[in-house]
């Protein structure tokens, strides 16, 4: 089971992934492959139930479709979400500005709420090559992991791990460039990848203090 994640954003591994970056120009590509996350403005929760993150999912779905974005994984968490997406033209920006607008009009118009939603603009990180691809991919999947929240991925509902490794082929994710990394045959990609993430987890239990 997982447990209630705490309203700020809990420290990543800097083994697993670092994607902290200066602030540059938006590099956007045809083709382009980004590692995508955003927060809440003062890390405030944005799901704030799971219909709120099954409508942030339709919308993103919605996006990817008009816009020719292929997700290749996510993990929606409270106060923030990580995205790994391909885009075929370079329009990022204009994407994710409207999932986010879209998202933060019918947040605050729920809970009678003005303002921001999220903090600043989203972040974006270009990926580079197969080995950073697949980093990534689990980086994103061990968020809840990495925060205490769980034991496992396949424990927390609102990423793509579950059907990244399912037996059947997800509706609308791309999870083929992932498990190609590993196998040719998309079933002995998703056991080689879960065995990369389980050993990733194993480290991450291996390094939290024993309890008091």
């Amino acid at each position: 089971m997982c447990a209630k994640e705490p309203g700020a954003l809990a420290g990543g591994d800097g083994w697993l992934y670092v994607h902290g970056v200066p602030r540059r120009p938006r590099l956007q590509i045809a083709g382009g492959l980004y590692h995508v996350h955003g927060r809440g403005n003062r890390k405030q929760v944005i799901y704030t139930s799971d219909s709120e993150r099954r409508f942030f999912l339709a919308l993103l779905w919605e996006t990817a479709a008009e816009l020719g974005w292929r997700i290749h994984a996510y993990c929606l968490m409270t106060n923030h979400y990580h995205l790994l997406l391909e885009t075929a033209e370079p329009n990022l920006s204009d994407g994710m500005q409207r999932l986010q607008s879209l998202y933060a009009q019918r947040f605050n118009r729920l809970h009678d709420l003005t303002g921001h939603l999220f903090g600043g603009r989203f972040g974006s990180v270009l990926v580079d090559g197969n080995v950073q691809l697949v980093v990534v991919a689990r980086y994103i999947v061990l968020n809840p992991v990495r925060a205490g929240l769980c034991a496992t991925a396949a424990d927390w509902p609102w990423s793509s791990y579950r059907a990244t490794i399912a037996a059947g082929k997800p509706r609308h994710l791309y999870r083929d460039l992932i498990l190609a990394q590993f196998a040719s045959r998309a079933s002995d990609g998703a056991r080689r990848f879960a065995e990369f993430v389980a050993e990733a987890e194993r480290i991450v239990r291996a390094a939290r203090p024993p309890p008091p």
